[in-house]
């Protein structure tokens, strides 16, 4: 059957079993636009606001699911707007396919109009990128950047495809007719049983989970594990989802803005079991601070083993099977003398005493009106941190946030994204008034396609966390930190069609979350919090962990 490459595109989406398409149309890509209209009963395609909000839309609808996200946008700008989008989800290993037109191949490389070299551009945070220059190798190219997407250690990739190959005609081929390569990780025995003998001979052992937990659906594996060997276990941001956040053996986050329990913990274990995880610089810095621990390190990525801290024992390999065959070898354990320690570290803990409106004040809250039935997105800044230190969660793929990249502006189009992957979840995006400003402009988005997402801005009428290092290091030389912003946040809500709240006092908050999370429509609330509140414990970046400020 003879089709275009603009319909040999949509159709292969289909058959790869994409239902749901961000984007923004543009001249190079009308054609493809024309196909998604032809074919608008199988895809639903959402327009953003902007095409940056498109990939992040895709980032977010694929963290909630565990699917590949899809994102399209025409050439030149088109394109480069996604550059950001794409390199937040290479940062956290986000599978997602985007896809990009460009100028048609007689006018490449001719500086000609709305033209960019993106396969050039997007090369350092893809892990594939293809520019299609032959319509017969457009299909093939599909299957391929969906397999790459999500194979291994997931990640974004990018078709770049010239306009006139989407007029080009082809022949359509059946799917399972198209072979391509699949990589198969086989894990030595002799490993797995190394790392099972150091196991069962430790006797202070922290388990560190991260991202790839959830990536590799390896949830059941990792809480089987910390409950045989009833090891205290702590999560990098990424990993927050990787376990219940109530889970008595859950110890929190670890790193820059982690627990008192998990920083101290790890500079007094003797084993060390990093998992899906990689040894960021906002976690451990200095192998000298763990340095009476051994480190297992156990990752489907082998670039990441040895890349910051030495490990004593390693495995590559999807951490779902790894688990399945290690856990029959370590033998049940109580560690009640470390786990006493551990304990007495948690004891540490600050408790909020302070009055007036404080994020601790909204979690607590938040938490109460919980049935399980939340996705929490955030931006980035203090906001994002309080989020992960005080909200409960307890499935998995219900927190969504820019860890590697640390994107303002990623959580409103992720919330999109992540809303509309999961229509049965109410989807709450915690930001900061200056996240929010960034990307604003997509609560039109949320508006116009009825989702009932809720952006609670954190307004302390500065960029929080800069503000908080200028306090902190910089004695206080508060320069361009303060915003002093005459925005009305409620009445733009209003203007984009959605609803707006404000809360200025703790005794408007419980009536305002039941309205917001009984609304049928998109809400802001305004939530006004003091501009010196920081986000406590906290490493100064490059010092040990155990090196806490607490105020």
């Amino acid at each position: 059957m003879l089709l275009t490459g603009a319909e040999i595109l949509v159709k292969s989406l289909i058959d790869e079993g994409v239902e749901t398409l961000f984007g923004y149309p543009g001249g190079a890509v009308l054609n493809i636009y024309d196909s998604l209209y032809m074919y608008k009963d199988k895809i639903n395609h959402i327009l953003t606001c902007h095409e940056q909000n498109a990939a992040h839309a895709a980032d977010g609808y694929s963290r909630a699911t565990g699917k590949v996200g899809v994102c399209l946008a025409t050439s030149g700008p088109g394109a480069t707007n996604l550059v950001t989008g794409i390199a937040t989800a290479y940062m956290d290993s986000i599978p997602i396919v985007a896809i990009t037109g460009n100028v048609p191949k007689n006018l490449l490389g001719k500086d000609s109009f709305q033209e960019v070299d993106i396969q050039g551009i997007t090369m350092p945070i893809t892990k594939h990128n293809y520019i299609v220059k032959d319509v017969n190798e457009l299909q093939k190219t599909v299957k391929e950047a969906f397999h790459i997407a999500i194979s291994g250690r997931p990640g974004p990739v990018l078709i770049d495809i010239p306009k006139d190959i989407t007029s080009a005609k082809a022949e359509y081929k059946n799917m399972d007719d198209i072979e391509i390569s699949n990589k198969e990780f086989r894990v030595e025995y002799e490993k797995i049983k190394e790392v099972a003998e150091m196991i069962n001979k430790c006797k202070k052992p922290l388990i560190y989970a991260g991202g790839g937990i959830i990536s590799a659906n390896a949830r059941n594996e990792l809480k089987n594990l910390v409950e045989k060997i009833n090891s205290p276990i702590c999560t990098s941001l990424m990993g927050k989802n990787s376990i219940e956040s109530y889970h008595p053996l859950n110890i929190g986050m670890i790193g820059m803005h982690g627990t008192k329990a998990s920083n101290l913990s790890a500079t007094k274990s003797d084993l060390i079991i990093a998992l899906g995880a990689r040894f960021s610089d906002r976690v451990i810095t200095d192998q000298e601070n763990i340095k009476d621990a051994k480190i297992i390190h156990i990752d489907i990525d082998g670039a990441e083993i040895n890349k910051n801290i030495k490990s004593d024992a390693s495995i590559i390999g999807d951490l779902k099977e790894v688990l399945e065959k290690i856990i029959p070898l370590v033998n049940e354990a109580k560690h009640e003398k470390w786990n006493l320690e551990v304990n007495s570290f948690k004891n540490l803990e600050e408790k909020e005493v302070v009055d007036g409106l404080t994020p601790e004040f909204f979690f607590k809250i938040l938490n109460k009106k919980n049935k399980d039935n939340l996705i929490i997105t955030t931006e980035v800044g203090q906001h994002q941190m309080w989020a992960a230190q005080y909200f409960n969660f307890k499935n998995d793929r219900t927190f969504i946030s820019s860890g590697g990249l640390g994107t303002m502006g990623y959580g409103l189009g992720a919330a999109i994204g992540a809303q509309i992957a999961r229509p049965d979840m109410k989807v709450i995006n915690i930001a900061g008034d200056g996240s929010f400003a960034i990307n604003c402009n997509e609560f039109a988005t949320a508006v116009s396609n009825n989702l009932p997402i809720i952006t609670v801005v954190m307004n302390n009428n500065v960029l929080g966390m800069v503000r908080q290092w200028q306090n902190l290091f910089y004695d206080r030389r508060y320069s361009q930190t303060t915003l002093n912003r005459k925005t009305d946040i409620v009445k733009l809500a209003e203007a984009f069609g959605g609803i707006g709240f404000r809360v200025v006092d703790r005794d408007q908050l419980e009536d305002v979350l039941d309205k917001a999370l009984n609304s049928k429509k998109p809400v802001i609330i305004d939530y006004v919090i003091d501009c010196d509140k920081k986000v406590l414990p906290m490493v100064a970046p490059g010092a040990p962990i155990n090196q806490i400020i607490s105020e």
